[in-house]
């Protein structure tokens, strides 16, 4: 089978890459430093030729409001559009669990917006919505900083291991299209303030963390159910104090 893995050079993708080769598919790592560009259309067609299923983990290179917008709304036009033309058989993106509840989140937007467009198409698709990754908690830690505190919600959190999305998209990469939405998420559950603790301590980082529960998270109010999943989730294994544990985590 021939995959296009779309932003193949990436965390994800990369990861993503090497599981559909290792189990012999035939797999194009797609990203504009390989000459595949979804935005100026550079490349595509010939990255397309012959596959059969596409999966996009392409990322914004910028995260203000506007320019992700204007990303995730072009690149997916043009790749389904694209698509549509080589007689692609499944599309495959990557999303983000939450996306519906946090409207004031640029980002989030822009992930729902691009979830419109794969719905609109013709394409049989598959949508994965991943809670946020293990890998994205330091940031979301420092998000919290004012002056050497750190203020965070209280609401909670469910992380992944990037490596455990991977393997869930592989696996659906191979599979028949849902033609609807599939949500994973970590086996923990944890207060955000909850969560940064644990971090820091592992990195001996004293920093004071404050449970508050009007502190925004990149610009939204959370609730306990705005980044966890929901009845039916796929359940992925990796525990995050073992992943904490890890010297690649460090």
């Amino acid at each position: 089978m021939k995959i296009v893995v779309i932003g193949g050079s990436g965390l994800i993708g990369a990861n993503i890459v090497n599981r559909l080769r290792a189990n012999g598919h035939e797999v194009v790592a797609a990203s504009p430093s390989a000459g595949v560009n979804t935005i100026t259309g550079e490349g595509l067609a010939e990255a397309l030729q012959g596959a059969q299923v596409v999966v996009d983990v392409a990322n914004s290179p910028s995260w203000e409001d506007q320019a992700v917008l204007d990303f995730f709304e072009t690149s997916g036009r043009n790749l389904l559009a694209a698509e549509a033309a080589a007689g692609v058989e499944h599309h495959l993106a990557l999303s983000i669990v939450g996306t519906d509840r946090l409207p004031e989140n640029g980002y989030f937007r822009a992930k729902v917006a691009q979830e419109k467009l794969i719905k609109a198409s013709k394409i049989p698709y598959t949508i994965l919505r991943a809670t946020q990754f293990n890998e994205f908690v330091e940031g979301i830690v420092n998000s919290g900083d004012e002056g050497g505190t750190i203020r965070l919600s209280p609401a909670l959190i469910q992380p992944i291991a990037a490596d455990d999305v991977s393997a869930v998209l592989a696996d659906l990469a191979v599979g028949t299209p849902v033609n609807g939405t599939v949500e994973v998420g970590g086996p923990d559950r944890f207060p955000i303030d909850e969560l940064a603790r644990k971090f820091l301590a592992t990195r001996g980082d004293t920093r004071e963390v404050i449970a508050d529960v009007h502190a925004r998270y990149f610009g939204s109010e959370l609730d306990d159910r705005s980044l966890v999943t929901g009845e039916g989730a796929i359940i992925a294994p990796t525990r995050f104090q073992n992943w904490l544990n890890r010297p690649s985590a460090r």
